[in-house]
């Protein structure tokens, strides 16, 4: 028989309980206006 077993629970990290920093908040920020960017501001310069 196969030895499938459970990682513990306690070392286990899900992407909530994360820790993140100002770094990844810029990050994050940043890509949101680029986003923005792209999907309003260039379409409505193109419609001039």
């Amino acid at each position: 028989m196969d030895d499938h077993s459970e990682p513990d629970p306690n070392k286990r990290v899900t992407a909530p309980m994360q820790e993140f920093g100002s770094h990844e908040v810029g990050i994050g920020a940043a890509v949101t206006l680029v986003g923005l960017l792209i999907a309003y501001v260039l379409p409505f310069l193109f419609t001039f």
